[in-house]
């Protein structure tokens, strides 16, 4: 398996990880539900990341994959984000967003539910590959702000 930037910046953080493959379906409506079913885990350990405007500014923020993102949660003019305006910044397609890896690493907001488990899983940089690791060591990568971002679905 190739290597993405995430894996990349995972291994150069010298953190202990794992990755999680399975097989994409095209016609999947929800990247992050699928990463649930097909891997079998548990929803509140997977997180999708999504990439939001925060007043024009792009941001990242990661949630529980059956949570909604509580736009309100980080501020008063939230959207997410144009899918290619999100390419550009962070060098993944949608489906694929990494919280690690990112062209330029753009401020990170974790759902604070995440600290609740011993391992998590995010998008490892592609369409199909989720990468599980300690939510806390996620934080100390990103610069992640823990707070409570996600509500229910």
């Amino acid at each position: 398996m190739a290597a993405t930037p995430a894996i990349a910046a995972a291994e150069r953080a010298g953190i202990r990880f794992s990755l999680h493959e399975y097989e994409h379906d095209p016609q999947a409506t929800s990247y992050g539900l699928e990463a649930v079913e097909k891997l079998d885990v548990e929803p509140e350990r997977l997180f999708k990341t999504l990439v939001v405007s925060v007043d024009g500014e792009l941001r990242v923020a990661c949630v529980p994959a059956t949570a909604q993102l509580s736009l309100k949660a980080l501020g008063k003019r939230v959207q997410l984000a144009d899918r290619s305006h999100a390419r550009r910044a962070t060098g993944y397609v949608s489906g694929g967003t990494s919280p690690l890896g990112q062209r330029k690493q753009l401020p990170t907001h974790l759902d604070a539910s995440a600290l609740e488990h011993g391992t998590i899983l995010v998008n490892a940089g592609r369409r199909g590959l989720q990468m599980e690791l300690d939510p806390h060591d996620l934080v100390r990568l990103t610069g992640a702000r823990v707070h409570e971002i996600a509500s229910d679905a």
